[in-house]
């Protein structure tokens, strides 16, 4: 379904029932929304794996503005300030009552920013592959450990100046290592990629570059979990540890999974899942 907010209709699908019966009375499970990466990819992304989820949760998958199915919109409003705005006001027109929000990478840019700018409205937070500020030489680096001198040289060229003739080089080179199970080809064939969105927001002269959410996470109150794969190259470990060590005013806990790339949930699904799980029912039971 699509629905205007701020001007745009946004892509929305819902998973699950959020009162179920429960005997003589109605139960309310939490709101999980889901933030895709990219940007330029879409929810897809977390179809199937995610319905896993739907008996403890009910689910909502977005596409951000300028991304999938949602409309475009004026590049100028391709900014974290405006998704987070965006999706504040997806929660209030469908009366959302304390949703845990999922960011993963570009979402989880997306996840601080709305956090940051809406504290008060959260029930809890998880944060995956993500990070507060973009360190471009660290991410060269680790593209450099994983893949050998000239993946560290194309991630190098595509991310200080993005075009959509690197970006291609990017996907064919750097992609693969991502993954250490390897990228579903299923998945990335259902993907809508959209190059322009990604062209306006990456890299370290365009917002990707300028955002750092390190202070302002301290207003951040609700539980937060941050999940990091050890081989992951685009977000290496050290940005979660600087996540945790930001939110200082909060309860928040951070695990690492071995063996996981930057695709985590498909790299170690058991493992992934069962944080998740235990998470949302120890800080969000239903009601």
């Amino acid at each position: 379904m699509r629905i205007e907010v701020n001007g745009v209709r946004l892509f929305v699908d819902v998973e699950g029932a959020g009162l179920v019966p429960d005997g003589p009375a109605m139960r309310k499970k939490p709101t999980l929304i889901l933030l895709h990466g990219g940007p330029g990819a879409d929810h897809s992304i977390y179809k199937p794996a995610f319905s896993q989820l739907s008996d403890i949760a009910q689910i909502v998958y977005l596409d951000h503005r300028g991304n999938g199915r949602s409309d475009d919109s004026d590049p100028a409003r391709w900014n974290l300030d405006q998704w987070a705005d965006d999706l504040h006001g997806l929660i209030e027109t469908l009366g959302i009552d304390r949703p845990i929000l999922y960011g993963a990478s570009f979402g989880g840019f997306v996840a601080q920013a709305y956090a940051t700018r809406y504290p008060d409205t959260l029930g809890a937070l998880i944060l995956c592959a993500t990070t507060a500020k973009a360190e471009f030489e660290t991410i060269y680096q680790a593209f450099a450990r994983l893949g050998g001198d000239e993946a560290g040289d194309v991630a190098r060229t595509y991310w200080n100046a993005p075009t959509p003739e690197r970006r291609k080089r990017y996907f064919e080179v750097c992609l693969p290592l991502y993954s250490q199970s390897g990228a579903d080809p299923d998945m990335m064939a259902r993907m809508i990629v959209k190059n322009p969105v990604a062209m306006h927001f990456n890299g370290p002269d365009n917002e990707m570059g300028r955002f750092d959410f390190r202070d302002g996470l301290a207003r951040v109150s609700c539980p937060v979990l941050i999940l990091s794969g050890s081989h992951d190259p685009m977000m290496p470990v050290p940005f979660s540890e600087t996540l945790l060590a930001s939110l200082g005013n909060t309860p928040a806990t951070h695990h690492t999974l071995h063996g996981a790339g930057h695709m985590i949930p498909a790299d170690a699904p058991a493992e992934f899942f069962a944080h998740l799980r235990r998470f949302i029912t120890e800080t969000m039971p239903c009601d």
